[in-house]
């Protein structure tokens, strides 16, 4: 990051940090998005300061992106970053006015979430054999938490082992923006966490973190994600195989059984019902699927 670009962007990185207290992982997002922004200002206007640069600016950037065939879901979010960033200098009293006031984003095609057929996670975790060592013990915890929680896989990674309340058979997650949520926990879904935890390698013992790597260090993202394809592979053709096709999963068959759309929000923590509602999409497509399937003149 250039001189330039450091003074404009960090002052608003330190606050989504130690105010909003963001995760990294959004902080990151922000900061390539921002830093991709001003390195065009730098390219075509020779840098400006944020209280000159302009809607015309900002369109033929974004034209930039779409010229490169960039998706508009990407172009939204770097959209998104761009409105946080403004609405920071107004607040800060850098700018008079916001110039995203008359940028209009892009339309998304919404495509509906991929997710696991039940009958394929029950082979998943009734059928398929896990290697008998800490990995294998690990693997089939995650598939099991992600399955059994919907949370996400920042939230599975910086599980701690104060959040898993025991007394109450519910666990806390810290989600976007570190907001709390508690999930409730099957009670045999429970006992195989505590004998997990009561199980770690004696290398853990000063480790906060519920799930840890052979050598007792917090799991890492990285290797979750290598996991979950892998064992998904075993048992579902689908395009993505990934942690979050698990939390669609677990969304997806909670509404195809009847759960209320708002129980569902609140254990996805999500902000919005917006955000829950593309799983009422898929129920739909499954009632379709069972009225072809079983009614004579379908």
């Amino acid at each position: 990051m250039s001189e330039y670009q450091q003074s404009q962007i960090q002052p608003f990185l330190d606050y989504l940090r130690f105010e909003r207290r963001y995760s990294r992982h959004t902080i990151i997002s922000y900061e390539n998005d921002l830093t991709q922004f001003f390195d065009y200002l730098i390219t075509d206007f020779g840098g400006v300061e944020p209280a000159r640069i302009n809607a015309a600016m900002i369109r033929s950037w974004l034209a930039s992106l779409k010229g490169d065939a960039m998706s508009a879901k990407t172009i939204n979010r770097k959209i998104s970053a761009l409105k946080s960033f403004f609405k920071f200098q107004l607040r800060e009293g850098k700018i008079a006015q916001s110039p995203m006031t008359t940028i209009v984003s892009p339309k998304v095609s919404k495509r509906l979430p991929m997710y696991v057929e039940a009958k394929d996670m029950d082979t998943l975790l009734q059928h398929v054999t896990f290697p008998d060592d800490w990995s294998g013990k690990t693997d089939r915890l995650i598939i099991q938490l992600f399955y059994a929680t919907g949370m996400r896989l920042s939230e599975l990674v910086g599980l701690k082992l104060d959040y898993v309340d025991v007394a109450q058979k519910q666990i806390k997650v810290l989600g976007k923006g570190n907001k709390e949520r508690l999930i409730p926990v099957a009670p045999a879904l429970l006992e195989a966490i505590k004998d997990y935890i009561q199980n770690r390698p004696t290398t853990a013992v000063d480790q906060p973190f519920v799930f840890v790597n052979e050598k007792g260090k917090q799991l890492n993202s990285r290797t979750v994600y290598a996991s979950i394809r892998k064992y998904l592979s075993l048992v579902t053709t689908i395009e993505k195989k990934s942690p979050h096709v698990l939390r669609h999963s677990f969304a997806t068959h909670l509404m195809n059984n009847g759960a209320d759309l708002n129980a569902v929000k609140s254990l996805l923590g999500h902000s919005s019902l917006a955000a829950t509602q593309v799983y009422t999409h898929n129920s739909v497509e499954k009632l379709k699927e069972i009225f072809r399937k079983a009614h004579p003149k379908a």
